[in-house]
């Protein structure tokens, strides 16, 4: 049974690698971040390099590959593992670039990575000015889902002084980040 989760998995990967489809790739890049949601993937997902992919994709053009790539890492980024893997590999910044995304759900899910990859040894990238900034102008969105979720990560992941500083800046860096579509 297991070794044929393997295969399945591996045949997805395959199946990206090689089809020239952008509907096939989209389709299998939500089948991945789907299997990413299932801890008993996770050494599969890493075997196969899946961390990888979600990362390379995170700075395509095509919103639905960035929207299903950041979910996959959002869900694979609780893991100790996993998460000390996103970390090494450089993933807060392109994560954090996805803020500015037009889509709500990728915006959503980057928020939430943000909140699982915050450990005392990346909390300063995690919650950067700019980042606190971009939380700030998201708590005071229209989007129920989005106030709330940057209203959570502002009072548990942030210092009061970090947000204060982000307050009283003058140059706000984060201006210029869209809010996501409705």
């Amino acid at each position: 049974m297991e070794l044929g989760r393997l295969e399945y998995l591996q045949a997805l990967v395959t199946e990206f690698q090689v089809t020239d489809s952008t509907e096939a790739k989209e389709q299998v890049l939500a089948n991945l971040a789907n299997f990413a949601y299932d801890p008993s993937n996770y050494e599969y997902l890493r075997q196969l390099q899946v961390l990888d992919l979600f990362l390379d994709m995170l700075t395509e053009d095509n919103e639905a590959l960035v929207e299903f790539a950041m979910g996959g890492l959002c869900n694979l980024c609780l893991d100790k593992t996993n998460k000390e893997y996103i970390l090494e590999a450089g993933g807060v910044e392109p994560i954090i670039n996805c803020l500015s995304s037009p889509n709500e759900e990728t915006v959503m899910s980057a928020v939430t990575a943000l909140m699982f990859l915050t450990t005392p040894r990346s909390r300063a990238q995690t919650t950067a000015l700019p980042v606190v900034e971009c939380m700030l102008r998201f708590s005071l969105s229209a989007n129920a889902r989005l106030r709330n979720l940057a209203s959570v990560f502002l009072q548990d992941y942030c210092s009061p002084p970090r947000v204060e500083e982000a307050r009283n800046l003058s140059k706000h860096t984060a201006l210029g980040i869209p809010l996501p579509k409705d």
